[in-house]
Order: C-alpha cells, then structure tokens, then sequence
C-alpha cells in the first residue's frame, strides 16, 4: 500500500497549490530531494527504500505539477527549482543534495544555481543537455516540437498545447498503465536498451507503481515538462560551481552519453561514469552507489 503524501501548499503569483511529497529511507539521514523523470512521481525511487537506509539517506520525492498528487499547473526550471526551496524548509532542513533522472535533470541543476549555498551536490542520471547548446540536439525533434518551442519564452502554455496535440497518441498510449498492470508501454520504449531490466519483475513493478501514479491527472504535466527542458533553461551550466555526478548507460537511446560528457565538459566540477551494457533505466540496478556518491558529497 502507497504511504499517504505529506501535502506541503506553496505559495504562487498570489495564489497556493498543493505539492505532494513522499520520504523513504534513513529519517535521520542525509536529506537528498529527487526530481522524478517525464513521466514520473513522487514514488520513482519507493524501490529503493531499504538501499536509502543503509546508506544513511533520507530520500524524499515530490510530485511536479500535475504529476501524482500535486496540483495541476505550469511547470517551470526556475519555479520547480524553488519548489525544492519551500519543500526544505516545510521539512525543517539545511543543506541538501539534489538527484534527477532523465527530465528532472534541468531543474536539479537550477536549483543548483538558486540556492548555491543550500545544495552540496547534484547527481544526474541519464539526462539531457540543453536543446539550444548542445551541437546537434535539435536534429531530432519533430516540425511539431519546434512549432511548440517557436512559442517561447512568450507564451510557454501554448507551447504546451501544441505539444500535447502533436503527440497525443503516444501520450494518450501512455495512460494504458493506469489500467494494465502488465503496462505494455514499457516495453515498446525500454526493450531495446533495458532488456534485462524491464525482464526483472522487481524492476518492472516499480516502474509499473511509478508511472501509475504520475499519470493519474492525465497527461498535461508531460507537456509541460518538454516545453520546460527542451526550450531554454535560462542559466548557464557553467555557473554551477555545486559538484555534479553523471551517470549515463553506454545503451541509453533516450539519452545517449555524449549529453553527459557535453555537461562534464562545460560544468565546472563534474565527474562522468559510463556504465557498460546499461540503458536509461539505470538508477533500477545501480541505485546504491549513486546514493552513496551523493551522500558523500553533501
């Protein structure tokens, strides 16, 4: 059974939301907040709750908006970055690590930048450089994504809409895992790259449990999570002065490892591992060491 969320309500342009929040591990531990992946929840990293408390960590996850439990709503790097802010002190914590795997990874790194004296360090897993830096990024997106994108930074909930419309099918196939507890989605996106892992029915339930609870609103935060990640971030990784840890599959297709070396190239304290015959689901088998690296770093 899923632990009721504790509900932290976030002031915003005069208004509250309410953002859901999950903790697991070490409650005396060393306070590591994780920003889930596009689509994600709160629950990404339930799975490793024992792995957490051996290696001393608290590790707290929180819904984005729209996401899980979270009230629905824009969803940007700058404004998530200081949901992490409010989330600490509601905790009553000091200085923090910072983790994300794949589509959290550009609001990690700001929260790095807003609150340089808050956040000891930063562990990224299979993330994306940005779109408007890295050479070559923007080949792949589709005449609908850059349509979105040409909407920016103007008007970011149009963007959002014409995103959502142009992949409503592979969005709306997404939503199968509310019901099917087999979610054959996971199959079509992972196999190739995670054939081991998806095989592995631990890994496969917490996947399943994940991707459940992220899209209980629908699929509305999805599109506003591309629009924030893949148009600009508004800071320059080079001013990151946090350490930064990378962790990258050497057979991730989402997102293949020269992103990570783009970022430990232009982050000025970076340290990149490439894991052999791994894909973007890497945190799923390798979860302990990276918590362990971060620990150390906060």
């Amino acid at each position: 059974m899923t632990t009721k969320p504790t509900l932290v309500v976030i002031p915003d342009g005069g208004r509250s939301r309410v953002v859901a929040v999950h903790e697991c591990g070490d409650p005396a531990g060393t306070a590591i907040i994780h920003f889930h992946g596009t689509p994600g929840s709160r629950l990404e990293l339930d799975f490793g709750g024992g792995l957490a408390a051996d290696a001393g960590v608290r590790l707290i996850g929180f819904d984005r908006p729209g996401y899980g439990a979270s009230d629905p709503g824009p969803i940007s790097v700058t404004g998530m970055a200081r949901d992490v802010g409010a989330i600490a002190d509601h905790l009553g914590l000091g200085r923090v690590g910072v983790s994300a795997w794949s589509g959290g990874t550009a609001f990690a790194l700001a929260t790095a930048v807003e609150f340089p004296d808050r956040v000891s360090g930063v562990g990224i897993s299979g993330g994306l450089a940005p779109f408007d830096r890295m050479p070559g990024a923007r080949d792949g997106l589709t005449p609908n994504d850059l349509e979105a994108l040409a909407c920016l930074p103007e008007d970011p909930a149009r963007a959002a809409e014409i995103f959502r419309d142009g992949n409503a099918d592979m969005l709306e196939a997404m939503l199968s895992v509310r019901d099917d507890e087999t979610s054959p989605w996971i199959d079509w996106m992972f196999a190739r790259s995670d054939p081991a892992v998806i095989t592995d029915p631990t890994a496969r339930q917490a996947l399943a449990v994940n991707f459940r609870e992220a899209l209980q609103q629908g699929i509305g935060a999805i599109a506003w999570d591309n629009v924030a990640f893949v148009g600009p971030w508004g800071f320059g990784v080079e001013d990151i002065a946090t350490p930064v840890a990378l962790w990258y599959g050497d057979r991730d297709e989402m997102a293949p490892p020269t992103n990570g070396q783009w970022l430990a190239d232009h982050l000025p304290d970076a340290r990149l591992t490439v894991v052999r015959n791994e894909g973007h689901l890497l945190p799923l088998a390798h979860l302990s060491e990276m918590l362990k690296t971060l620990s150390e770093m906060v």
